[in-house]
């Protein structure tokens, strides 16, 4: 599924059951074959443990030991750090990168649920708009899908990001060591990216994992791919105007792109951050992709 296939929907709750079976399904034609989000209320049983909560109906059908778990009984502790800012309403006619960000993030929403996890959800622009406790109960994920739901219907306004100081701020609030997942196009200041690896150094600091998704429509973003005519670029975060024709400026702006996103790859190869760079004209499959391998990781 991807951007073109979101057309009307009754929830985003709906449609990230709908995301999450249908890539499940798709795992079994996959190297995660045998994974199984259905396996949500159980976890492998320990050697030493107490057997009295042994699933034996699941021991007959699959030859291995698995412990059921209930509600409170948390595995992971994530917290989804969602970047609304003006830049991620471009493309403006679809609100391509916040549209394809909220609907991956209840995707990871619906799973982790799934899974029994705890999820905080974090919005920001230049400053936290949102931050919501880390709790896996069914009333708090219900309120975490109405918050996305209202990020997909909210218009876009000028407004600047200030990623950096944001993510200094969720690494001093996070008291317990959590998955961070960070949705962002990372367009702060192209030109200083010091304070913006300086910010993603203190989550890794602090003992959390992270994992990076980098939004970007590749077609227009990287590689500048606009038809050869006069075109008018508005700055999203800042309103300013220009007028050029693409053939004009597009060697100097694909370098300059290389250039940044070649060096938010290697810092985050250096603090050891998951680097995952996302196209949203892409299907929603590789964001969770990218979690399932770094949670197998984890374990």
């Amino acid at each position: 599924m991807n951007l073109k296939d979101v057309k009307e929907f009754g929830s985003i709750e709906i449609l990230a059951k709908q995301m999450v079976e249908g890539f499940i399904t798709g795992l079994h034609r996959s190297p995660f074959h045998g994974f199984s989000v259905e396996f949500a209320e159980h976890r492998l049983y320990n050697t030493g443990e107490s057997t009295r909560h042994i699933d034996w109906k699941v021991y007959a059908k699959t030859d291995k030991l698995f412990i059921k778990t209930y509600e409170e009984e948390t595995n992971l502790r994530c917290q989804i750090v969602l970047d609304v800012s003006s830049s991620m309403y471009y493309p403006l006619k679809t609100k391509g990168k916040l549209m394809f960000s909220t609907l991956a993030a209840a995707a990871l929403t619906y799973m982790l649920q799934k899974q029994r996890d705890a999820i905080s959800l974090c919005t920001f622009d230049n400053e936290i708009l949102e931050h919501t406790p880390c709790k896996s109960t069914s009333v708090h994920i219900h309120k975490l899908f109405l918050l996305l739901d209202e990020l997909l219907q909210k218009e876009h306004t000028l407004q600047a990001t200030n990623a950096s100081e944001v993510l200094h701020q969720v690494a001093e609030k996070i008291q317990r060591r959590s998955l961070v997942i960070i949705f962002s196009d990372m367009f702060e200041n192209l030109n200083d990216t010091q304070a913006l690896f300086a910010a993603l150094q203190h989550l890794k600091h602090n003992k959390h994992e992270v994992l990076l998704f980098h939004v970007v429509d590749k077609a227009t973003e990287e590689a500048f791919l606009f038809e050869e005519r006069p075109y008018e670029f508005i700055d999203l975060e800042s309103g300013e105007k220009l007028k050029l024709q693409p053939n004009q400026v597009r060697a100097q702006y694909q370098k300059h792109m290389r250039q940044f996103s070649k060096e938010l790859k290697l810092k985050c190869g250096q603090y050891k951050i998951d680097f995952i760079e996302v196209d949203i004209n892409e299907s929603f499959d590789q964001v969770l992709y990218a979690y399932l391998i770094k949670r197998r990781k984890m374990h």
